[in-house]
């Protein structure tokens, strides 16, 4: 059995649909199907999630919320007319933003289910076209398939009791086709997961029916090993680990959710990155292990936008709690932290930008120096991430050096170093402003002259 997601950019009108449908009927062993909301349809346009946030923040502030909801309506409009299908999708969104306009949940709880109207729609759309086409397929909504989310409205968290709900999905003779992003709490309220988290539900699904492969369809036929936006041309990656990709998704590889391998990964279910474009393209394969690792470096991701707290203070290191406290202050202005780099008497604090804003700045400053009277403290701002990944880094000699000399060669100066205890990854910090010469050289280096 596999499982096969679908991302905005492949249902982003009906042209794309049929390709998905072409797709579904190429492999009998595509038994469940889960959507994302449509996305752009050209670089000029927007995605459907991006309208429905418009619609929400329109009710939010008390204005008038028909010109955005026509604006969706237009959108699945243009799809089902292609296709042929009925209109019965359009009444049922109308209805849906009216009941949950009136009813009474929060704020954060009607915002959620407005957002989750776009996967939801497009679930029923496509299953009605494989209908349409003569395929035994059907909707099924995420509180039917079993997904039971903690109560947390845009960052809502899967529950353990959900993954044995879902595999009774195993069970239907039809194709299931399941709207992504959102599930519902024990109470039945509908809850979303984070930004992109259509990429979670795929997962979730997989590991719960134990899928022998979680494909996961985009606009690329592979992962490259650097951003193509940096680098012209760059290799693809044909095989990743888990692990590795992990760590370039976090770092800015947007071709994969970061959290979303977590339970294909916990299940050890392979997963597929594949190409609705082009769906016999081989793909990227990520993989619980590797037979053979022969280089140290399978790839290079860099993100911006972070910010680093720099604290000092002699004999730190002899001074019990002096880290805790540090991070109390943090968790108490409701902050988290990426990275805490140290030496004996100073410590860094990699946060990103927007979790740290003027207002919180002038706060944090002001507590650590009344608290725990540092030598120094200051903000570094304009700070971005650089991470080579590759499991095979502790089996080859020098890869550091050869790093540290790639930067040297771009003319950029290093703000930071970093290597996990996994030796998976090494991270750099460096000025935002040198992140293209950096990573240009980094993959000249273990790429080009490899």
């Amino acid at each position: 059995m596999k499982v096969a997601k679908f991302g905005g950019s492949s249902v982003a009108n009906a042209e794309q649909l049929k390709k998905v449908a072409n797709i579904i009927q190429a492999d009998d062993d595509r038994r469940i199907i889960v959507v994302s909301a449509p996305g752009k349809r050209n670089s000029d346009d927007m995605k459907v999630t991006d309208l429905l946030i418009e619609l929400g923040e329109a009710y939010r502030l008390g204005q008038s919320h028909e010109a955005p909801l026509q604006n969706v309506l237009d959108r699945f409009d243009a799809i089902l007319e292609e296709l042929q299908l009925s209109k019965v999708v359009l009444a049922d969104i109308q209805s849906q933003v009216e009941k949950i306009f009136n009813d009474g949940n929060d704020l954060a709880s009607k915002l959620d289910a407005i957002k989750a109207i776009g996967e939801d729609s497009l679930a029923k759309i496509l299953s009605e076209y494989l209908q349409s086409l003569g395929i035994h397929a059907r909707y099924v909504n995420p509180k039917e398939a079993g997904l039971i989310l903690s109560d947390q409205p845009g960052s809502a968290q899967i529950l353990d009791e959900s993954f044995e709900l879902i595999h009774r999905l195993r069970d239907s003779e039809d194709i299931a086709v399941i709207p992504g992003f959102f599930g519902y709490t024990k109470e039945g309220k509908l809850v979303t997961f984070s930004r992109g988290g259509s990429d979670i539900t795929g997962s979730i699904v997989a590991a719960g029916v134990k899928a022998d492969l979680y494909e996961n369809f985009t606009d690329v036929d592979s992962v490259y090993c650097v951003n193509p936006q940096i680098v012209n041309n760059p290799k693809e990656i044909t095989s990743l680990t888990y692990k590795e990709m992990r760590e370039l998704s976090y770092a800015g590889f947007s071709v994969f959710h970061a959290e979303a391998l977590i339970p294909a990964f916990k299940e050890k279910i392979p997963v597929c990155i594949k190409n609705t474009n082009n769906p016999t393209a081989k793909g990227t394969m990520i993989v619980s292990e590797k037979k053979d690792v022969n280089q140290a470096v399978v790839g290079i991701a860099s993100d911006a936008g972070f910010v680093s707290l720099y604290v000092s203070k002699y004999l730190m290191n002899r001074e019990i709690g002096f880290g805790r406290r540090l991070l109390n202050i943090l968790e108490d202005e409701g902050i988290s932290f990426e990275h805490t780099p140290s030496g004996i008497d100073d410590l860094s604090v990699i946060i990103r930008a927007n979790q740290l804003t003027e207002e919180k700045e002038a706060i944090v400053i002001n507590r650590i120096n009344k608290e725990l009277k540092p030598d120094t403290v200051y903000i570094d701002r304009g700070l971005a991430l650089i991470m080579i990944v590759g499991e095979g880094m502790h089996s080859f000699v020098g890869t550091a050096a050869k790093a540290t000399k790639a930067f040297e060669e771009a003319h950029v100066n290093l703000e930071m170093i970093n290597q996990g205890s996994s030796e998976v990854s090494m991270m750099f910090g460096i000025k935002e402003e040198g992140v293209n010469r950096a990573v240009q050289s980094l993959y000249k280096v273990f790429f080009e002259n490899n």
